[in-house]
């Protein structure tokens, strides 16, 4: 993935930082329309050298023209066109809202919903009423099994609890869905939140919002305080029990095949019989289980702590879902907690741009459609199929020729590569949303009805052959995947636009932005991780030990670099955490450098100086420029702890001094602080 705030369910805690405060009016004003973040030489500060600080060079005058804005808890490229794509969908949720729509439409589910959202009188009137079948629902847990009942009709309608489970590609063989059950059962962003010294100021903070909403619930203050804690020594628990999110990156510790008697078995007390009938899973042959040890100390919990416990447990977590949707009070209480403490963000955003995140993680296909029917010409994707294919041409050449690797593991890795798929813009057929219920006084139902709809979907399909043609992200979001399971890489209409790919401006901006998303994600199909999946998609070694050792070496050189970062006073940057992406900017630079350099090659006219810099110059400048970023503490401190993708600063430059090409385009040299040594640089594809 090129970005880390894409292909987040919208449920749980991330919804914390999605949803909404309240709005006087139906309506939303739609303001000015955001500017087009292309790459621009007015970024740059030439007052410092690019020998020095190219970050600053590329960067410097953005930087200081542009503060995080108070409803922000960063800034930078990708933020910039994530705000303008929010802009043009809300232009389209207000006039969906605004039409009468035949039912069963796009146009008529999308404004339906956005119309629910806005309804903020309604809601003040509800207040808690929208929570208090549930909330009824587990006062009545009388057992065991009653637990477990209610746990599985809330992992159905989104609500999160205990452990998570899914249903995916079975990593071992790729063409059949398979049930997943992993670790889970957080409020807060990572089990470092509980167990490290460095964060227990946000432990006191999240010990009293828990005791708050409560309260808001009608608690007393005392008992509101117990139940806070008991919540929180619960998740600690829990957290003791979680792998770190180095451990989670291995693939193959983290596939372990539980036959259902075997899951009966090692978790007694886990009444999997209920859980798995109540998902309509009762016939579920297998699951995967991505963390036994998580499984074998929840038994373990469940047995030693009194069906009290969990009640409160469950009702904080129907609580911390649903308060985006309801009352202002509950609202802005979340928001105070996950928005400002954990992020350090000033302000919410308005409520319509809250909004329309929500509908396009809940029916985004819907919004999507409606979004690139207006959006994405015809032209932008043939453009862009052409760029992938002169970046595929590029890649097999690098594996063809690369000097580390044996012929045994090349002749695989270019069976791989040449069942390599790519999808561009949008699905070809998109998801019909008619089956659920979507009205216009009922935002939390919406929400829930949705996560139903798709956990139903993919429930459903366990056991039978994976559907290749369905997408991972939705039309509008800014970002790219590659997926290790079908072997393909995904680019959504939503990245498709300045400062990533413009057709105004010249083949070296292209190349430096666009050009190194596609390289880095082609890269994922062979980065420390990836290249741990075959031809098929198939969680498999197909490496010769001599070549998975070469890589290592050359990997850790990754992780040393990236390592000595200081996203913060005292505050490294995970080389472990982040390697994956780190190695697939290293493999996005090299790749799309080479493909300019062949469009040089094929038509000379174009090897001209612009806004006084060579192409080649130009390349590096757009590319670090992607990267330009300001961010506040708190994020920054949130993210070098869960995010496997290096502060901008970092990306902008890390992959960068690795590369003899950017020394040579800025006459970088040894002893300039830039330089990187050669026997230091890491050298891959």
């Amino acid at each position: 993935m090129f970005y880390n705030d894409a292909m987040k369910k919208l449920t749980g805690a991330a919804l914390a930082l999605a949803a909404l405060s309240v709005s006087a009016s139906p309506l939303a004003p739609f303001g000015t329309e955001p500017p087009v973040p292309a790459f621009s030489v007015s970024y740059m500060d030439r007052s410092v050298s690019p020998a020095v600080d190219f970050y600053s060079f590329a960067n410097g005058q953005w930087v200081k023209d542009n503060p995080v804005p108070a409803d922000k808890a960063r800034w930078g490229g990708f933020t910039q066109l994530a705000e303008r794509n929010s802009f043009l969908i809300h232009a389209l949720l207000e006039e969906a809202a605004a039409s009468d729509n035949p039912i069963g439409t796009p146009r008529r589910e999308a404004g339906d919903f956005y119309a629910s959202a806005m309804n903020t009188n309604l809601l003040e009137e509800l207040r808690f009423k929208p929570i208090a079948g549930e909330l009824k629902r587990i006062e009545g847990i009388q057992s065991t099994d009653d637990l477990f009942r209610l746990l599985a009709q809330f992992h159905e309608e989104g609500v999160g609890g205990m452990f998570s489970a899914g249903v995916g590609p079975d990593a071992k063989k790729s063409t059949i869905y398979a049930l997943g059950l992993d670790q889970g059962g957080l409020s807060l962003p990572d089990r470092d939140y509980y167990l490290k010294d460095s964060f227990a100021s946000q432990r006191q903070a999240y010990r009293e919002h828990v005791a708050k909403m409560f309260a808001l619930l009608g608690e007393k203050p005392e008992e509101a305080a117990a139940h806070a804690g008991l919540v929180i020594d619960i998740e600690t628990e829990l957290a003791k029990a979680s792998r770190t999110r180095v451990e989670l990156r291995d693939p193959n510790k983290n596939y372990n095949k539980f036959t259902k008697a075997e899951l009966l078995e090692k978790t007694p007390d886990i009444t999997w019989q209920i859980y798995l009938s109540e998902r309509a899973l009762a016939g579920v042959p297998y699951a995967i289980v991505g963390q036994p040890e998580f499984f074998e100390s929840l038994d373990k919990l469940v047995r030693s702590h009194p069906i009290s416990d969990w009640k409160v447990y469950l009702r904080w977590h129907v609580l911390h879902a649903s308060a985006p949707f309801l009352c202002r009070d509950a609202d802005v209480e979340n928001f105070n907690f996950f928005g400002k403490v954990l992020s350090g963000q000033l302000e919410q955003e308005p409520r319509w741009k809250r909004v329309s995140r929500v509908i396009d993680g809940s029916i985004g296909e819907a919004v999507g459609q409606l979004y690139v029917e207006k959006y994405f010409p015809p032209e932008a994707k043939t453009r862009m199929t052409d760029l992938v294919e002169n970046l595929k041409t590029v890649f097999r050449d690098h594996l063809e020729k690369v000097d580390w690797m044996t012929d045994a593991t090349r002749a695989k890795a270019l069976a791989k590569f040449a069942r390599f798929t790519k999808k561009i813009g949008c699905p070809d057929k998109f998801r019909d949303y008619s089956t659920v219920k979507i009205t216009r006084d009922d935002y939390l139902g919406n929400v829930r009805r949705a996560a139903a709809f798709e956990e139903h979907r993919e429930i459903a399909r366990v056991g039978q052959e994976v559907d290749r043609t369905e997408w991972g992200m939705t039309p509008p979001t800014v970002n790219a995947y590659f997926n290790p399971l079908q072997n393909e890489i995904v680019f959504p209409a939503g990245i498709l636009q300045p400062p990533f790919f413009d057709a105004t401006k010249d083949d070296a901006v292209n190349y430096g932005a666009i050009g190194v998303v596609i390289g880095h994600e082609i890269t994922h199909g062979y980065d420390d991780e990836g290249r741990k999946f075959d031809a098929e998609g198939n969680l498999n070694e197909w490496w010769t030990e001599a070549d998975s050792k070469e890589f290592d070496a050359r990997a850790q050189k990754v992780v040393d670099e990236y390592s000595a970062f200081e996203a913060l006073p005292d505050v490294h940057v995970n080389g472990k955490l982040t390697l994956g992406e780190n190695l697939a900017d290293l493999g996005g630079i090299s790749i799309a450098y080479d493909a300019l350099e062949r469009d040089l090659e094929r038509d000379p006219s174009k090897r001209k100086n612009i806004d006084g810099f060579t192409p080649e110059q130009r390349f590096f400048l757009s590319f670090a420029q992607v990267w330009r970023t300001n961010i506040r503490e708190a994020e920054a401190k949130r993210l070098v702890t869960v995010d496997p993708h290096s502060p901008g600063r970092f990306r902008a430059v890390g992959p960068l001094v690795n590369y003899q090409q950017f020394f040579d385009a800025f006459n970088i040299k040894p002893g300039d602080p830039m330089w990187r040594a050669p026997e230091l640089r890491a050298h891959i594809w």
